[in-house]
């Protein structure tokens, strides 16, 4: 316990990819939640959920959650992170197809949703996805929109075809099961499109901390590489990147917050602002760009920025044509 802080991990069994790892942060005090107080944060494409739990300068995401009364998870999706890795990823990825692709990915999703709601007893959940996390959290919410109180898609994956700027997830050849990424593209991936005096917009310790904890996850790689699922490059050359929606945002009928950091090389501001007017059918929603963030504002120097608009959004009242006069 840390600051009055509970830190709860969990072990979801799910029949077929075999252990899901959630992590769960409250107050000491608070046991019993409403659903606009219980959130569950999905990570993105490659790195796992540890952006969202990892303490920098003392706080994480979570903690700051947790602070405010929130009952907030992050889980792992299989492949990833402190999660079964299946048998694909112990054979050469050549081997075998991409998998954990993004609706197998929502399922697990869903799967942990169902064990909260109902350690919980709450019918609904907020959701919080992240890059790719915003397509699994669209793509589930568009198909249970019942289950969700809100939904914020931060640094949403959108149509790339438009896009001058090349995806960043890259396999040179045939997609296999898994891609190899290490540190020092990593490294240089947080700095794309970043001019020089800008680069140190997530502080180097940060990112060391957070890389060997993510890398401590996956030991065969020596803490200079990790092994992610392809199943997301996959679902990138067949929708994303030609122009194909994955799921439709017209049957998102939660309100929604699209948010995005003015400087993402990975998901530019452009994605966000061509996906937020097909959201036609929320009852309500929101875009905003923040200064001074990329792709990983999450664990960067502005990130409170970040975290006020997103904790913001989960918390106030619903907005009526009584109170918008």
């Amino acid at each position: 316990m840390t600051n009055g802080i509970v830190e709860t991990t969990f072990k979801i069994d799910h029949e077929r990819w075999g252990h899901i790892h959630v992590h769960n942060a409250r107050l000491e005090a608070n046991e019993s939640f409403a659903p606009n107080r219980v959130v569950v944060c999905q990570h993105g494409a490659t790195y796992g959920s540890l952006a969202f739990s990892q303490r920098f300068n003392g706080l994480s995401f979570l903690d700051y959650l947790a602070r405010l009364g929130f009952d907030a998870y992050c889980l792992d999706s299989p492949g990833y992170g402190q999660s079964t890795r299946p048998a694909q990823m112990e054979a050469p990825a050549s081997e075998n197809p991409p998998f954990m692709r993004t609706p197998e990915a929502a399922d697990c999703l869903g799967h942990v949703v169902d064990w909260i709601s109902a350690r919980r007893r709450v019918e609904r959940v907020g959701l919080i996805g992240w890059s790719w996390g915003t397509a699994i959290t669209g793509y589930y919410t568009a198909q249970n929109h019942e289950k969700v109180e809100r939904l914020v898609l931060h640094a949403p994956i959108w149509d790339r075809s438009a896009s001058t700027t090349p995806s960043v997830i890259h396999v040179d050849g045939p997609i296999g099961a898994y891609r190899v990424v290490d540190k020092e593209r990593t490294r240089a991936r947080r700095h794309g499109g970043l001019s020089p005096e800008n680069v140190d917009v997530m502080p180097p310790e940060w990112f060391d901390q957070w890389w060997a904890a993510t890398a401590a996850a996956d030991p065969i790689g020596g803490g200079e590489t990790i092994r992610a699922p392809n199943g997301v490059v996959q679902d990138g050359a067949e929708f994303w990147n030609v122009g194909k929606p994955l799921y439709d945002p017209a049957a998102l009928k939660t309100p929604v917050l699209v948010v995005v950091g003015e400087w993402d090389n990975d998901t530019p501001p452009a994605l966000a602002q061509a996906l937020f007017p097909l959201i036609v059918n929320a009852p309500w929603k929101r875009l905003t760009v923040l200064s001074g963030g990329t792709h990983s504002m999450i664990m960067e120097r502005r990130r409170m920025l970040l975290f006020r608009t997103i904790t913001q959004f989960l918390t106030e009242a619903e907005p009526s044509a009584e109170s918008l006069e």
